[in-house]
Parts: structure tokens; sequence; C-alpha cells
């Protein structure tokens, strides 16, 4: 029968969840090399049973003062009173055999696993007399491979197995065999790497909770318990010694031709990193429990020294990586203006951070690269969704993101660090073509259909299988990626810093554009109002009084796009020049055509619009201009109207644009309102329902200037996103 691949990949699936599934914790069973009883306390009454306990005992046990000596028995009272870990094994004597019995507490029973002695080997009093010696040799290696040598070779020689392995994870979970001692006729495992799924997740978990294991013989039949449920569960057994393990790993052990296997955890701060891998072929091989807790003592010794061997090894690329980190956090911290010269063109670059083809520094939306990158319109994509992904570290992009794989050639791998908004830093590492010799061919189906559905089914073959990975560059180490997030983190906080100190200038700029207090015209009644955004510590609203040759009065209100510090600077010059046009030119329309020659001439690139209303408060005569700006909004007794003439293109635009005037005359109580966007623009409606509103606020509202722009300001409750000026002019 043939398979589709889509009901081939179905089945796969159903086998991983199926591993994930199986109760390797609780599987109801033990090996049958020992005996297991669980016992309640104080009365150590027998509750759960393997049931081989008759030949050990001579029969059936009811409770545990019925078998032991009164001697052992006291022995095992005091022990239950103190820490098990220091009492196992307690040495006891059963039908005139010695037994060791090893205790630990479960499911709120205390479990008692009973190991005859006879039928052990046993390394002998000799090599545990070495055993200070054999601490040294391991205290002493210097490198990692030194460690896993010599960790290999003296379990060996303590627990006699054909063949020891030193295993280690990598971050995927494929294993790799770094060290091993074996019988010479073997054929070597050394470098052989294991696939992930060789070792599933939760047995992965059981070795970081439980540091050894052990099947003297994969052959073995399985001895249940019974009863099978203890409070209507199965009993916890991942803590015991006897457990009976997966029925797929004893076919994996076949597949390989191990009679016997043991296992020693190794764990660094918590992790697993490692296994120490036992093998026999001979036969059955039990070594005796003092020599297995010999083997697992001197892998928690090995553990303990991982991290600092590991380091040492990686110790003087560390040292150059925190030398240039230095030398760029010095770097940003001298030029916090000018963040992305500092990280580019000094002669320390962020491309010198850590060993990289490529880097690219992404400040304030400007991009620059260094070195060999993707091509600039590709590189914002890349890193935007690699973090989206919330992956900053990868030695396969494209398995991330599969658009990217034409990029292989100079971004393989990626190590991007946000710094803030759309901003990054980010280096990129080329394809290394890597050769890897596996254990047997990873990729071959393990997957076997059964009564119960498909499982996992291990390979039959471990001859070494090699293969070319591509699209992988070389990872990243740990300490790079803690240097590019430590020089991000210096980054973005100098940005922060010089955005909060261009805040605090801009703001003491804007306060200087602001009048202290409006100028006493004769015949008009003034009042101003300038709300400043929440959300930006300086906006580009302005606003100005300016007296006027024969009594005139100039009313301003301008708005320069942007916000910070350049449109407070942009405001100040365009508020200064539109003084001096109004003082010399022949009105607003004039002084808005020279206003737009300096904005040209003296600020490329920037806009700005400005409405001018010039009073002359005897005859309450009115000249308008305005250069793209909101319309000014006339109250009469009658009504509101917006003045529409005299209107012409903002600030900046044109190079030579045309202003026109609008002439209108304030009668009685007629008022003029001059106003920012900030006050009318509606998110959903938009500018025209805002226009609308502020007409109808203001119609009945008082004469008074004061009053009116209160009354305004009640009614349209303009939103706080954008700073909000209002002018109020009327005669007296």
């Amino acid at each position: 029968m043939t398979t589709s691949p889509a009901a081939g990949s179905r089945l796969d699936e159903e086998a991983l969840v199926r591993c994930a599934d199986e109760p390797i914790a609780v599987p109801g069973a033990i090996q049958p090399h020992g005996v297991l009883l669980a016992v309640t306390e104080p009365e150590l009454a027998v509750v759960v049973s393997s049931t081989n306990a008759a030949e050990l005992f001579g029969g059936p046990v009811a409770s545990l003062p019925d078998v032991l000596t009164d001697d052992d028995l006291t022995r095992l009272r005091e022990g239950l009173a103190g820490d098990l870990a220091e009492v196992n094994p307690l040495r006891m004597t059963v039908r005139g055999a010695e037994v060791d019995l090893v205790l630990h507490r479960a499911d709120g029973l205390l479990l008692t696993e009973w190991e005859p002695v006879a039928g052990a080997e046993q390394a002998g009093a000799a090599w545990h007399r070495r055993l200070p010696t054999v601490l040294q040799r391991l205290s002493a290696a210097t490198t990692l491979e030194e460690l896993g040598a010599t960790l290999a070779r003296d379990v060996r020689s303590v627990t006699g197995f054909d063949r020891v392995m030193v295993y280690r994870f990598d971050p995927e979970w494929n294993g790799e065999v770094i060290a091993e001692a074996r019988r010479e006729d073997l054929e070597p495992f050394l470098g052989l790497r294991y696939p992930a799924s060789d070792i599933p997740a939760q047995a992965r978990a059981l070795y970081t909770t439980n540091w050894m294991r052990i099947i003297p013989d994969a052959g073995y039949t399985r001895v249940p318990l019974d009863p099978p449920l203890h409070d209507g569960r199965p009993l916890d057994l991942s803590g015991s010694m006897l457990r009976s393990v997966s029925p797929v790993h004893l076919e994996y052990l076949a597949n390989m031709g191990v009679v016997s296997s043991m296992s020693v955890s190794l764990i660094d701060r918590g992790k697993l990193w490692g296994l120490i891998s036992c093998h026999h072929y001979a036969g059955p091989h039990r070594p005796s429990y003092s020599d297995r807790v010999a083997a697992e003592f001197l892998g928690r010794t090995a553990s303990l020294l991982l991290h600092t061997l590991v380091a040492e090894g990686e110790r003087e690329g560390v040292v150059a990586v925190a030398s240039r980190a230095a030398e760029l956090s010095a770097s940003v911290g001298a030029a916090p203006r000018a963040l992305a010269a500092a990280l580019t063109g000094e002669d320390v670059t962020a491309l010198d951070l850590v060993p990289a083809a490529g880097a690219a520094v992404r400040i304030n939306g400007q991009l620059r690269l260094l070195g060999a990158t993707p091509p600039a319109d590709r590189v914002p994509g890349l890193v935007a969704s690699l973090l989206a992904a919330g992956i900053s570290t990868t030695d396969a992009a494209s398995t991330v993101v599969p658009e990217a794989a034409d990029l292989v050639d100079t971004a393989a791998g990626v190590l991007a660090v946000p710094i803030g908004g759309d901003d990054f830093l980010a280096w990129f590492r080329p394809e290394t073509l890597r050769e890897v010799t596996w254990g047997g061919n990873p990729y071959t189906s393990k997957v076997a259909q059964t009564d119960a559905g498909p499982r996992l089914s291990p390979r039959r073959s471990f001859d070494a299988w090699s293969e070319t990975v591509r699209g992988t560059s070389q990872p990243w180490r740990e300490h790079e990626v803690a240097a590019a997030r430590s020089l991000a983190a210096h980054v973005a906080a100098a940005a922060l810093n010089r955005a909060s100190e261009d805040n605090r200038l801009a703001g003491a700029l804007q306060r200087t554009l602001l009048l202290e207090e409006l100028p006493k015209v004769p015949g008009v009644d003034l009042a101003a109002r300038y709300l400043p955004s929440q959300e930006d510590v300086v906006g580009g609203d302005w606003y100005d009084l300016v007296p006027l040759p024969g009594g005139r009065l100039a009313v301003v209100v301008g708005d320069v796009a942007g916000h910070g510090l350049s449109a407070a600077a942009v405001t100040a010059q365009l508020r200064h020049a539109l003084r001096a046009h109004l003082l010399r030119a022949g009105g607003p329309a004039a002084a808005l055509s020279g206003l737009n020659e300096v904005t040209s001439a003296l600020l490329p690139g920037e806009m700005a619009t400005v409405v001018v209303a010039e009073l002359d408060p005897a005859s309450g005569d009115v000249v308008l201009a305005s250069a793209g700006h909101l319309p000014v909004l006339h109250v009469t007794a009658d009504g509101a109207d917006y003045v529409m003439g005299g209107r012409g293109p903002a600030l900046g635009v044109l190079d030579t644009p045309s202003y026109q005037e609008e002439r209108l005359t304030l009668a009685g109580d007629d008022r003029l309102l001059l106003f920012s966007d900030g006050l009318v623009e509606r998110g959903r409606g938009g500018l025209p329902v805002g226009l609308q509103q502020l007409k109808d606020a203001v119609g009945g509202s008082p004469a008074d200037a004061d009053a009116l722009l209160d009354a305004v300001l009640t009614a349209m409750a303009p939103p706080t996103t954008d700073d909000v000026t209002l002018l109020a002019v009327a005669r007296t």
C-alpha cells in the first residue's frame, strides 16, 4: 500500500502525540532485578507491591515489620526520621540474603525498592579508595574535551560497561558524542550525532529530575504492580530506580545491539546539558548500587564544572567582544546626537562588535549598512519579520522567514536587536556548509502501525550517515548575543536621553515664543489660549500679536509641521522673520510672500501654515491673508461664518506663490476667532465636522474675548493628542 505525503505527515503527527502521551512516569510496572513495596507511614503497611515480591520475601508481604529483623526495622525507622537521600541505601538482610533498600516518597506513600546484592558486579574497594584521585583528575581538566574523556574513562572503570559515551545536546536537542571509552573491538561512536527524536521531550524532563537510570537487561519481562491503581490512579514511579521503561526505548536498544544500559544526567545550572550514556553488549550487566552512585557522583561533579569549562573555551572571544563593546558604548556616550555616525564612522564600528560579515544600523528611520549585507530594501523587512516572530537570533533565517531563502549568501544567520520604534541593530552571517555525521539516517521513517494506532518506531540502522547541511550559518554564541543586546540598550538609553534633552530645550524655546502677557491695545479686546499635547512635549503651534505703525495690530496664528526641538527652532525663525516683514511690508499678503522666500531659501523641506489678520482698532477694518491655514471665524450678532477669501498655499510648498487678501469690518460686538487644527480635527467625522461644531459653538457665546475662548473650549472638548491654539479679537 502506498501512503500519500499528506497521510504520512498525519501519521508522524499522531505518532509524536502518542509518544508525548506515553505514561513513562506511571508505567504500572518495574524491572525484574528488584522488588517494589509502597507502604504507609508510620504503620509501614504495604498497599502496593510488585508481583515478584513473593520471590524475594518467600510469600506475600502485608507490612514491613513482618519481614524485617528488629535491628533492621529500628534502623529503617531511624532513617525515615531524617533525609532519605543520606540513608540510601540501607543494607538489609532478607531470608539470609543481603539486599540494598532504597527509599523515596511519592503520592503520599513511602516507596521501598529492594535490590539483591548478589548478582551485581562490584568495582571493588580499591576503586573507591581511588575516588579522591578520580575527582582530582576531573577538577584538573582545562577543556571540555579533556573533562569528557576523563569522565568517560572513569565511569567505565567503576561500572564495567563495554562503552561509555559523554553526549552533549545542541539547542534543538540533537545530541553529539563528544567523548567515549570503549572496548577495543567496538567501532567508535565519537563525533556521531543523534536526532532529538531519539530522546523525546518527556524523557528529557525525567532526566532533569532523576539523575540516574539503569536497565540491567533490555530483554526483561516487565513486572506489574498489584493493585495497578492507588486512590484511583497509577503510582508515580518517576523517582524509582526500578521503573519499567518505554517499550519504544527497549526496541531502540535492541536495534543497536545493546543488552544493558545506564545513563547519568549532566545538568548545567538546572538545565539538561547532556548525558553519560553507558552500553553493554556482551550480556546483562548490573553494577552494584554503590558503584552506580559513584558514577552518578562523578556526573554531578562534572556538571558543576561544565559552566566554567564552556566559558573558558570561549574566554578569548568573550574578552575581545567585551573590549569592542566598551569602545562602542564610549562612542555612543560621547556622541548622543550622532548615534549612527558613532556606530558606523569611527575606527571601531558596529560590524566589529561580533564576528559577522555584515551589519545594519537603523536610527531615526535612517539605515546604514556595513560589510556584506542583504540589499538595503530587504534588510528592514527581514529584521521586522524575525522580531515579529519573537526571534532575534537565528543561524537559519530562511526557516523562520522563507522568503529570505535567496539571502543565504549574506544572511543565513541574523542577530537583530530593537532599539525603539522601527529602529534596530542587526548583524549578518553567510551560509556555512557543514558536514554532519549522524548515527544512522535521521530522516528514515520511524512510525509503526499498531492496534492502538501509529507509534514511533526506532530506526534499525545506526551506521554513520553523513549529510551536507545548507542554509545555516555559524551559530551565535551566548556572549555575542549578550553584547549585542547590551549595545542596543546603550543606544536606546542615549536616544532616550537625547530626546528628553531635546524636549527640555524645545519646551524652553517654545515658552519664549509664547507671550507671557498680551499687549494692551487701546480699543481692542484680546484673549489667547495654548494647550500643549499630552503625547508630545512640544508641538508646532504658535501665535503672535505685533503692534504696527499707525496703531494697527497684526494678529497671527501658525502651525509648523512636526514636533520637538526642530519644530520649535523653525517656529522661532518664522516668528521673527514674519515680524520683520509685517513691519515693513504693505499688508499681510506681502508679508507672507516675503516669509515664503525665507522658508524656501533658508528652511528647505520645512512646511508651515500661517494666518495674519491686520486690525485697525479705530475703524474696525481687518485685512486677512492666509498661507494654507484654516479659515478665520467671523462672529457677528447674526451668527458666524468662515472667511474663505485671502487664502493661498502653505509656506514652503511653492517657490513664488501668490497670496491674496480679504477685507472685512468688525462692527459692534463682532469678533474674530483664529485657531489651529488641534481644535477642530476629529477622528471619524474629520475636519468638516469639527469646523461645523465650532461654528455652532460660538452662536450665542459671550462677547468678551476671554469668556468666548472658555466657552469654545468647553463646547469643543478638543482631544489631547495635538496642541491647540486659539486667539480671539474684538473691539471695545
